[in-house]
């Protein structure tokens, strides 16, 4: 294993502040994506605790391929390819992705949430995707050169007006020969992203901000930072006119416009939802009807959301 880069060490031993909670709140990406989605739903969620207790088998199989992902680059990267290379993916993500759906039958007050039909599809593609991963590691991530400078890294940044922005960066390689940090954000799709999925502002946003954060907690400087979006497929057309891989990357424009229009977002964010003092506003928040309101978790409760669409 390469010697690990005094830069490193600093990062991966930053102390971070802490939060205190009896006077400080929280903000996250997802928090700020929700109130732009709909105001409402933020409202009933953060600022008046209605918190839902959502399971679904692609939340289950997300967080199961973001597990067995992030340790397979752990062991890659701080041990060797060779290790990385000896590990049962298949074992470790069935065994993952068995104790999250427990775990989520259990909170979903022991009903299932998924037929056994579904389980096995999710589970045949997920196979798939490591499958892919292991045969192309190198294709995607290198070595020699390479190290992982972390895995869920915290950024917990105090923002002004006892607001607190935290959040996890799935994942940070730096490449020592170039001195540069690649911030990286794990999802799961079931095809892939298209044009719109790739011009959409508030995922892009995710990682601008992550961009920004990381410059300001750990002191890299923004032009030594590029981000990325590592997309994997569960499913891919058999029969395309060009070959489709599992993996899709995507690297989202994150110059310095880019940068001003989320700490405007973020501004406005803030003075939307905050007083100076960091307490919620004492003010209705709008609904927005669009076709994602069948998926709320809010969508059959009047009382929170007369908004009641079924179809």
């Amino acid at each position: 294993m390469a010697k690990k880069p005094q830069i490193l060490k600093e990062i991966q031993n930053k102390e971070l502040p802490e939060v205190n909670y009896a006077y400080q709140k929280t903000i996250s990406y997802s928090q700020m994506s929700m109130y732009r989605s709909c105001p409402h739903k933020w409202s009933l969620q953060y600022k008046d605790g209605h918190y839902q207790n959502e399971q679904s088998i692609h939340f289950t199989f997300g967080t199961s391929m973001h597990e067995v992902i992030q340790d397979w680059l752990t062991t890659m990267y701080e041990e060797s390819g060779v290790k990385a290379d000896a590990m049962n993916l298949e074992e470790i993500f069935q065994e993952k992705f068995i104790n999250l759906y427990k775990e989520g039958y259990t909170k979903n007050n022991e009903t299932h949430y998924s037929s056994p039909e579904e389980l096995r599809e999710f589970f045949e593609d997920g196979v798939a995707i490591l499958d892919f991963l292991k045969k192309r590691r190198k294709q995607y991530f290198g070595n020699r050169g390479w190290h992982l400078a972390g895995i869920e890294l915290p950024i917990v940044m105090n923002i002004g007006n006892n607001l607190v922005y935290k959040g996890f960066i799935d994942m940070v390689l730096y490449h020592e020969p170039t001195n540069k940090f690649y911030v990286y954000d794990i999802k799961t799709s079931t095809r892939g992203w298209g044009a719109k999925a790739k011009k959409d502002e508030n995922k892009q946003m995710q990682l601008v901000l992550y961009k920004k954060f990381f410059n300001e907690q750990y002191g890299i400087p923004l032009e030594n930072i590029e981000v990325e979006f590592f997309i994997v497929r569960r499913k891919i057309w058999e029969n395309s006119d060009y070959p489709i891989h599992r993996v899709q990357l995507h690297r989202p424009a994150a110059g310095r416009n880019k940068l001003n229009k989320a700490n405007k977002i973020l501004d406005e964010f803030i003075s939307d939802c905050f007083t100076p003092k960091g307490k919620h506003q004492d003010k209705k928040h709008p609904k927005v009807v669009s076709p994602l309101c069948k998926w709320c978790p809010f969508n059959d409760n009047k009382e929170l959301c007369n908004k009641n669409i079924s179809s």
